[in-house]
This record gives C-alpha cells, sequence and structure tokens, in this order.
C-alpha cells in the first residue's frame, strides 16, 4: 500500500502485533444460596439512556472543537495550502516540512479571522517533515494548544482531525486511533519529503490534502500528533483508501519544535545515520537489489567503517537492504551509537563491516 497526504508514501508493517485479550471477573458468594432474582429493566429505560448517551458525546465533541479550534490555523505557502497547530503564546506554530517546502514567509489565517497574518519561518527539519513557523502576531482570540502524552494514546480512542483540507478552513472530522506505533516513508514525489517515520499514530479520521500539519486530537482536548499522510491504494489509482491516516506523535513534535525554538535548528534528532547518499540499483531481472554507495560522509558512520563510494549495500543488521526506502526504514528502529553489521559488495565480492551508527 502506498501512503500519501498530498503525497504518496509507503505503509511499512508494524513492529509488533497488538495481541489484546478481555478478561471476565465474575463475583462468587461463600455460600449455595439461590442468587437473588434480577429484574427486567423497564422498556423506556434502554430507550431513554441511549439519547442521553448520544447527548454526552456531542456535548464532549462541541466543548473540545470550542476549546482547540482557535489552536488551529491555515497557512499559505505561496500557491499551497496547509494547516499548523499554535505551539505557544510567542506566536510559534509547527506544521509539515512538506506544507512550509522551500517557503520562507507565508499567510496564516486564524479561526475566529479571515484577514490573514503575516509569518515567517523558524527552521524546517524535512527528515521528521515538521517545521515551526512565527506570526508576526498573535491575533485576538488565538492560543497555544496542549500537547498531550504519547506514552497515553491507546488504540480505539476517540479523535477529532482539525485543519483545512481542500482550502477548507476550520474543518473538523472525528475517527478512532486504529493503531499505534506506524513506520510510513512518504514519497520523495511532488514536494514530499521522502522521510520514513516512525511511531507513527494510525487514525480513521479523515486525512486529506490541506490536514497536513494540523491538530490531531483526543477528547481532553489535547493535541496527540499532527496529521501528516493519508493512505492510497494503488488499486484505486490516485484515490485515497478510506480510513486509513497517520499522524506524528505529539512527543516527536514537542521535541522538533523545543529545539527548533530554542536553538533554531534540531540539534539532537535520535534518528540513526550512516553517513551516505546512496541511490537504488537493479539487478539484470531489473528488480531491485541493493543501495550504491555514491557518496561518503567525510568521518561519518561509513566512512569510519572503511564503506566508500561504488560499494552497495545489501543488508544493515538482520534486514535485507534492496532499496534507498528499505534502509532507512532499517535505520529508522535504531538509535545513533547503535553498533550493527553491513553487508555490501564490492567489485562482485561480498563483504561485512561493523558500524557505529551516527545522527541524522
Amino acid at each position: 500500500m502506498d501512503v500519501s497526504s498530498r503525497r504518496a508514501a509507503r505503509l511499512c508493517a508494524p513492529a509488533a502485533a497488538l495481541v489484546c485479550s478481555l478478561l471476565v471477573l465474575a463475583g462468587c458468594s461463600g455460600s449455595e444460596a439461590a442468587p437473588p432474582a434480577q429484574r427486567e429493566p423497564k422498556a423506556g429505560t434502554a430507550r431513554a439512556a441511549a439519547p442521553r448517551a448520544a447527548n454526552d458525546l456531542q456535548a464532549d465533541y462541541q466543548r473540545v472543537i470550542d476549546d482547540v479550534l482557535p489552536s488551529v490555523v491555515q497557512i499559505q505557502a505561496r500557491d499551497d495550502l496547509g494547516s499548523g497547530v499554535v505551539y505557544d503564546d510567542q506566536g510559534h506554530v509547527v506544521t509539515n516540512a512538506h506544507v512550509v517546502g522551500d517557503a520562507r514567509s507565508f499567510r496564516v489565517t486564524t479561526a475566529n479571522s479571515e484577514e490573514p497574518v503575516a509569518a515567517t519561518l523558524v527552521s524546517s527539519y524535512p527528515e521528521q517533515d515538521l517545521a515551526v513557523i512565527r506570526l508576526e502576531r498573535m491575533p485576538d482570540g488565538v492560543k497555544a494548544a496542549r500537547f498531550g502524552d504519547s506514552a497515553d494514546v491507546e488504540v480505539g480512542q476517540i479523535v477529532l482531525a482539525m485543519g483545512s483540507p481542500l482550502g477548507l478552513s476550520s474543518s473538523v472530522t472525528q475517527g478512532i486511533v486504529s493503531a499505534v506505533g506506524r513506520t510510513v516513508t512518504e514519497s520523495g514525489d511532488g514536494g514530499g519529503t521522502g522521510a520514513t517515520l516512525v511511531n507513527m499514530v494510525q487514525t480513521s479520521a479523515a486525512i486529506n490534502p490541506g490536514n497536513s500539519g494540523g491538530a490531531l486530537v483526543n477528547l481532553d482536548g489535547q493535541v496527540i500528533g499532527v496529521p501528516t499522510l493519508a493512505a492510497t491504494d494503488p488499486g484505486l489509482g490516485e484515490g485515497q483508501a478510506p480510513g486509513i491516516g497517520f499522524a506524528i506523535p505529539a512527543s516527536m513534535v514537542r521535541t522538533v519544535a523545543g529545539q527548533i525554538i530554542e536553538h533554531g535548528r534540531v540539534t539532537d534528532s535520535g534518528r540513526a545515520a550512516l553517513g551516505i547518499v546512496g541511490r537504488t540499483v537493479v539487478d539484470a531481472d531489473y528488480r531491485a537489489s541493493g543501495v550504491a554507495v555514491v557518496e561518503v560522509e567525510n568521518g561519518g558512520a561509513a566512512d569510519d567503517a572503511g564503506i566508500r563510494s561504488g560499494d552497495v549495500i545489501t543488508g544493515l543488521g538482520d534486514t535485507r537492504v534492496t532499496t534507498i526506502t528499505s534502509l532507512a526504514e532499517a535505520l529508522a528502529s535504531m538509535r545513533p551509537g547503535d553498533r550493527t553489521t553491513v553487508r555490501f559488495t564490492r567489485d562482485g565480492d561480498e563483504r561485512t563491516a561493523e558500524v557505529t551508527l551516527g545522527e541524522q
């Protein structure tokens, strides 16, 4: 399956399967006395409870929307539209790197005003598809969002996606958390960053073009992720696969945005790197067969391990490498400083090298 948010991307196998079990606890008595007779509920009781539950849920939705929507903005970067979330009371707004592209100035529209506010780029970090821009001024009624703890996100939670799909500002869709811990790879075509993103939150809430950079929110009014990708099924042409979207978890958003705001750039990515520029190569049958090393970063992990330009990487640790994407996915599961084995060929000879991974 390919995955995109406006862009195509590929959904990878989850790192672990989710196994759920249900334990039913029955009370026991210390005697053999027959249990008391159970009363049948009145017919009208169940009917009355259903509308009350529906009204309570609707009230929760409306409360969250009223609370969070003032923190969600529409971002115009040249001819492209996307969404963003107000990060703090200093006017910093977090969004996707593919929303800002290579632009440095933006027009931002808030939920309470149709008059755009000027904003400038603080920094973009395409490796995690995140960026921070800063508003020239904080408009009336705009407030910083509250970001939740990614460790508390659970499958089945009700969530709302807020943003500007197809340019329709302040739109809200509803769904659940479908899975956590997903790894996806964006396409590098059409403005996508080509990033491999780990620990993504999968949701059934509709993620459409323009939702990118917005807010995925729980019923406590906390942002638990930034919607970034929506799945597309090759069998549907360019059409999206309904109900499969992905959001960058709040913990990663805070990590990246916090560093950008404090230092003007990401200083500690936590993302492992080999320190090469590579490209996918094919065999005699035109099947992807490895990653050719085009350039080696001086003093990087590959350089220290003796890997050089012209080598073809075929494996990393226990993972077979056939494409530049599969190499990125293998690296995404590792951390800087990890030691692993790189398998590669040089002039037709198979070789291995022990590598201490660097930082991307």
